[in-house]
């Protein structure tokens, strides 16, 4: 294995929309570099990336996958991302453990939903960016027409630097716009010394001295103009466009050694920060060998028969097989064997990590995805923020005996997917999975069954409904019970009002003149709660209500607590009936993102699922409408805008509050719960 230092590391992840050619180039880049002995294929299934039995069954990438080249004395670690927003919780781990990030546009299909979000969130991680148009040689690649979009869609900063020499099927060759004097043919020259002029310009302009000898048409030298175009490319300033056919080997040797050549190390690239563990006093270490070590995990793969995989980003320092890490979040020293650098699925046991690798554990089962991993010298760096998933469905084992079997595999899974949740809630006793979309979950199931031999059958979850009262209510209620020997008797006087929604519970004493003796307090409330857990109109918890207890009788031998629940009970449900009762349903916000020409399509869509519109607004060729809606309708809306748009839409829901359900729409709920209720035995 070639020696190499800090900074000749390149680390770089693959991002973009699905098909854009994302593992296709990173397997001509392997290729190129003779760390392959022949070109991947997707379709073959044998690509080094693409490895997991699920994503050769599809043809597309599920899992991030992380191999290594050296390329001209330097250390290239290529991170290939899922394209899918369904898979976006492994794109946006990827993207924190990297210096660059390489936003593919498929050339003949242009920009594309989850191109968007690709570039915003590496972006926002103050990640360098590099975009490559990849299928350059492909059919109906309009060049100046995709140029026009990316400016529109991203800005000024975009610059070409490798041009392609031709487009679509005519084109055999790529040219380095920086390299423009050297070319001979007078039509390409033209065009590549008009590229160079905007990418130098862009350049010099991280430099005042550089800038004003440029104005004035000073030369600039070569080992000038590389400095300033490497300054403003980790500055954020220019975004090398760079042309590629992978499938051909049209410009991987040029995109290899212009990331060689510019692209930033971890000395040079974006600088991670952290603080003290349990402070907020901030704390770094600078990325070399000999500084303190430290490194964060951002994934991990669990497999019930090798254990916990853990891959993570060394920050600095250096990290030696078979010694011991710290782990922040967890306050344990941990003890390590081997130590990996990863390829593919190939794990090669290594000596020694340093600042700027990425490399991978196994068999620390007390590691999350997130954790901060040091030395003698303690540090924490910030969580990973990932998206939220909105798609959620009840589960249950296919077979009885799996129950156990279910209750530990799940855990397992969310461990390793971050966008993959579990719940069992505590309205329906449903267990409740939610992933980004259908397509997530599918997959996610598929694991456990192949993985940890777990079928699950699977239904809508329901949705937890609330109850509340919209008006005041009074009612008395005596429970008067003989059997022989002791007997029973309680008599509870109570009024209920509403409170504002979230207030919860409020309940009152206000029983004068020892009507009802103290003691018996705890036992109405009892009573009560009983009913709020299991509402008298629908079965749903009931909420935002006021109870005051403001009379009664007691009896001086048959008075006793079980009575009084059952008069407190009995009486809530009458005061309830009396109080204009209703159904409360969760209203979410919902983000969606589709292309400008459906932005009407889904407005009605919408409305017809009773979303209030609350803003909309436009982003290059894309619209994004802002909604409140509903979450009974839209349960399933991963796969209905899919179908709208075309596959180009997307969105994001939180909970927003609770509002009261239609009185059409509650109707049917209440009539199947009062029906359900009939089947029941009467209560004791």
């Amino acid at each position: 294995m070639a020696k190499y230092d800090t900074p000749d590391i390149r680390n770089l992840v693959l991002v973009g929309h699905g098909d854009s050619s994302k593992t296709t180039t990173a397997e001509a880049m392997l290729f190129k570099a003779k760390m392959t002995s022949r070109l991947g294929d997707v379709a073959e299934g044998t690509t080094v990336m693409d490895f997991d039995p699920e994503e050769k069954a599809r043809k597309t990438s599920v899992e991030t996958a992380v191999a290594h080249l050296n390329w001209k004395g330097r250390e290239l670690n290529i991170v290939d991302a899922p394209g899918y927003g369904d898979f976006a919780g492994d794109a946006v781990g990827a993207l924190s453990a990297v210096e660059t990030a390489i936003v593919c546009i498929n050339a003949a299909t242009g920009i594309m939903v989850n191109t968007r979000k690709m570039w915003g969130t590496a972006g926002r991680n103050g990640l360098a960016r590099a975009i490559f148009l990849t299928k350059i040689d492909h059919e109906n690649v309009d060049l100046d027409g995709l140029l026009a979009s990316i400016k529109e869609t991203f800005g000024d900063t975009p610059r070409v630097a490798v041009m392609p020499a031709g487009t679509g099927p005519a084109c055999k060759g790529v040219v380095n716009v920086l390299e423009a004097d050297a070319q001979t043919d007078a039509a390409l020259k033209k065009q590549a010394q008009s590229f160079r002029e905007k990418l130098v310009e862009a350049a010099v302009e991280t430099d005042d001295k550089l800038m004003e000898r440029y104005l004035e048409g000073g030369e600039i030298t070569k080992p000038e103009l590389e400095g300033a175009l490497r300054k403003a490319i980790v500055l954020g300033k220019v975004v090398p466009i760079l042309c590629i056919g992978a499938k051909k080997d049209i410009g991987i040797e040029a995109a290899l050694d212009f990331i060689a050549n510019y692209f930033p190390s971890p000395v040079d690239g974006k600088q991670r920060g952290g603080t003290v563990p349990g402070k907020e006093d901030k704390l770094s270490f600078p990325p070399k060998a000999d500084a303190p070590f430290s490194a964060q995990v951002f994934k991990l793969i669990s497999d019930p028969f090798v254990g916990k995989l853990a891959y993570f980003r060394v920050y600095s320092g250096a990290l030696a097989a078979d010694t011991n890490f710290y782990v922040s979040r967890s306050s344990k020293t941990e003890r390590i064997g081997k130590i990996f650098r990863l390829f593919g699925k190939d794990h090669q046991a290594v000596d020694r990590l340093i600042a700027g690798d990425i490399g991978a554990v196994t068999k620390v089962e007390d590691l999350r995805i997130g954790d901060t991993l040091c030395g003698d010298k303690h540090i924490a760096y910030p969580a990973i923020e990932f998206p939220k998933p909105m798609t959620s469905i009840a589960v249950e084992a296919k077979n009885q005996k799996d129950e156990t079997k279910l209750g530990t595999a799940i855990p397992k899974l969310a461990e390793s997917d971050p966008t993959f949740h579990w719940t069992r809630d505590r309205q329906t006793h449903e267990l409740v999975c939610t992933g980004m979309t259908q397509l997530h979950l599918d997959v996610t199931f598929h694991k456990l069954k192949s993985k940890f031999g777990v079928e699950v059958t699977t239904k809508p979850p329901k949705i937890p409904y609330l109850e509340t009262i919209t008006a005041k209510g009074d009612a008395q209620y005596r429970h008067k019970k003989q059997t022989g020997g002791s007997g029973q008797f309680a008599e509870v006087w109570m009024r209920v009002y509403p409170l504002e929604r979230g207030k919860g519970f409020d309940y009152k004493w206000e029983v004068v003149g020892g009507a009802i003796g103290q003691q018996f307090m705890p036992s109405i409330e009892k009573g009560v709660k009983g009913v709020m857990e299991r509402g008298p109109i629908a079965g749903y918890p009931v909420v935002d209500i006021a109870v005051e207890v403001y009379d009664g009788k007691e009896h001086p031998v048959d008075s006793k607590d079980i009575a009084f629940q059952t008069a407190g009970r009995e009486a809530f449900k009458q005061c309830i009936q009396q109080a204009r009762p209703v159904l409360l349903e969760p209203i979410a916000i919902a983000e969606i993102t589709v292309p400008a020409e459906k932005m009407g399509d889904i407005m009605g869509d919408m409305s017809s699922r009773r979303g209030r519109i609350q803003g909309s607004e436009t982003s290059g060729k894309y619209a994004i409408i802002k909604a409140q809606v509903p979450l009974s309708e839209i349960k399933s809306y991963s796969s209905e805008l899919r179908s709208i748009t075309g596959g180009e839409g997307d969105f994001s829901v939180e909970f927003s509050h609770y509002d009261m359900v239609p009185s059409n729409i509650a109707a049917p709920i209440i009539e199947a719960y009062k029906a359900a209720k009939a089947g029941e035995k009467p209560e004791e």
